[in-house]
C-alpha cells in the first residue's frame, strides 16, 4: 500500500486523481489486475465520473447540496454532518481494472477524489494487486 497526499481548497470539492493513480500503476510494472483506491476519512469519498464537462462535477455538486443541506436537523454537533452523510452516499473505496498496465477507465471517465469538508490536508491509500 501505498500513500498519496491531497490538500483541498474548499469544503464541496472533487479532486481528479486519475493522472497521479495511473502513474502509480505504471511504476509499480503490474500488467495485469486490480487497484484499489481508499479514502480513510469519513468525511471524504472517492469516485469515478466524467472529465470532459466540467458542468458534470458542479451539477454533482449542486444537486448533492440540495439532497443533503449543510444546514438541516442534525443532531452531530460538529457541524458537519451534511459531510458524513455525502461521504457515506460515495464511499471510501473503488476498484479498477488494470490491463496492459493500464487504468481500464472508460473514454470520458476520471477518478475523482470527494473532499466534504475541506479545506483539509488529507490521503488516499492505492493498492494494486496483480502480475
Amino acid at each position: 500500500m501505498d500513500i498519496f497526499p491531497v490538500k483541498t481548497t474548499q469544503r464541496n470539492q472533487f479532486v481528479d486523481i486519475t493522472s497521479q493513480v495511473q502513474k502509480y500503476v505504471s511504476d509499480t510494472g503490474v500488467e495485469s489486475g486490480l487497484l484499489c483506491v481508499f479514502v480513510p476519512h469519513t468525511t471524504a469519498a472517492v469516485t469515478i465520473n466524467e472529465n470532459a464537462d466540467p458542468d458534470v462535477v458542479r451539477d454533482l455538486l449542486g444537486t448533492l447540496e440540495k439532497i443533503v443541506p449543510a444546514r438541516w436537523d442534525y443532531r452531530h454537533c460538529e457541524g458537519n454532518s451534511d459531510s458524513h452523510v455525502k461521504s457515506s452516499t460515495f464511499g471510501p473505496s473503488l476498484t479498477v481494472i488494470v490491463e496492459n498496465g493500464r487504468l481500464q477507465l472508460g473514454t470520458w471517465q476520471s477518478i475523482y477524489f470527494a473532499e466534504f469538508d475541506g479545506p483539509r490536508n488529507r490521503q488516499y491509500w492505492l493498492k494494486v494487486v496483480g502480475r
